[in-house]
C-alpha cells in the first residue's frame, strides 16, 4: 500500500476478499468515516470518485476481488481515518 501525506491524505489499497465492496464492507468503510467528523473521505476507482460517506456511492463503484482503489481524506483526522480503513481493507473486512 502506497500512502502521502500533506493538506489531504491519500492511499492506494487492493479490495482483499472474495465478494469485493458490498452492503457490509460498505457500512463498515462508512461507519469509520462517520466516525471522524471533521474529515472527508474520497475513493476514487477507474477515474470515478464518491463521497466514502456515503454507502450508495460504494455500493455503486462495483468494486470486487482485486480492485484496486485510491482513499483521499481531507480534514484534521484524515491520516488517522486512512490508517483505520486500511487496516479493515488488510483483514479483509474480517470475511476470510
Amino acid at each position: 500500500m502506497k500512502c502521502s501525506s500533506n493538506l489531504e491524505s491519500s492511499c492506494d489499497v487492493e479490495v482483499l476478499n472474495e465478494m469485493g465492496i458490498h452492503a457490509r464492507p460498505s457500512a463498515m468503510i462508512v461507519r469509520i468515516a462517520n466516525s471522524y467528523k471533521d474529515s472527508d473521505l474520497f475513493i476514487s476507482k477507474d477515474g470515478e470518485q464518491i463521497n466514502g460517506k456515503s454507502i450508495m456511492g460504494l455500493m455503486m463503484l462495483a468494486a470486487g476481488k482485486g480492485s484496486k482503489l485510491t482513499l483521499t481524506a481531507t480534514g484534521k483526522n484524515g491520516s488517522n481515518m486512512l490508517r483505520d480503513l486500511k487496516d479493515i481493507f488488510n483483514r479483509s473486512f474480517e470475511e476470510t
